[in-house]
């Protein structure tokens, strides 16, 4: 998995981390017995700091999203799984709340949006039904 940090974002480095490998497992990027990277290749990779990735990994580690295996690296947990369901509507929703924001600078209300959403729906549906006639 490749890990990539936004300094300009105001948020915390080691929480961007922590996101990026939720996310990762999610979508099925990373799946449970999946080895991370050593915190000290991840440290060099991201050019930062070494606790700080270590802090990442350790908030990881308890909220049972990850193990530590001594010797052999962090791995992803079998709690990674319950992920799936609630990080996937978690990201869905800041995606959604930042589409919401947009619309209000944009003085979009709430009825043009749904209905802007339901045609953009409707297209995707019509392409995935092209692309499924199409194999």
């Amino acid at each position: 998995m490749y890990f990539e940090l936004n300094f300009k974002s105001g948020k915390p480095t080691y929480l961007q981390i922590i996101e990026q490998v939720k996310y990762g497992l999610a979508t099925g990027a990373l799946r449970a017995g999946d080895q991370l990277p050593s915190i000290r290749a991840l440290a060099e990779q991201l050019r930062i700091n070494r606790n700080t990735v270590a802090k990442a990994y350790g908030e990881l580690e308890h909220e049972s999203v990850v193990q530590t295996e001594q010797g052999r690296g962090v791995f992803c947990g079998d709690g990674a799984s319950q992920l799936n369901g609630k990080a996937r509507r978690r990201i869905l929703a800041q995606s959604l709340d930042g589409v919401i924001v947009q619309a209000y600078h944009l003085q979009i209300d709430g009825r043009e949006l749904a209905e802007l959403l339901q045609e953009r729906l409707k297209a995707f549906a019509g392409r995935l039904g092209d692309a499924k006639q199409k194999e």
